[in-house]
């Protein structure tokens, strides 16, 4: 299993919060804060851009230590990915990532357990 798979399915590496960290690049963090802000309806900081993967020892974002619903079932299960989840099918909080990212099912559904 790649550890750079997120609970969700989503490919941390390819993340612009995790390319901008790794390729310590400012433009990258200005963009992703500016779009995160809009999306989020919230202020973000390019310097809040930081994030080394969900799965991953070190640094992550605000959002993905702690307020990640996905992150915080899964770790309240147990489980490394929602692929490991017998609810994953089900699951409506998934079914937002899910429902726009077809990869990211896919992902996990190449995690699941047999």
């Amino acid at each position: 299993m790649r550890k750079m798979i997120a609970c969700c399915g989503l490919d941390c590496e390819k993340c612009d919060a995790y390319l901008a960290t790794i390729n310590d690049d400012r433009a990258l963090r200005e963009k992703t804060a500016k779009l995160w802000s809009a999306l989020n309806q919230t202020p973000i900081l390019p310097e809040q851009i930081n994030c080394q993967g969900c799965r991953a020892d070190g640094v992550k974002t605000v959002f993905c230590e702690s307020l990640c619903g996905i992150r915080r079932c899964a770790l309240k299960k147990g489980v490394t990915t929602c692929g490991h989840c017998p609810d994953m099918e089900n699951c409506q909080t998934l079914g937002m990532i899910t429902a726009n990212n077809p990869e990211a099912l896919n992902n996990l559904r190449g995690q699941a357990v047999k």
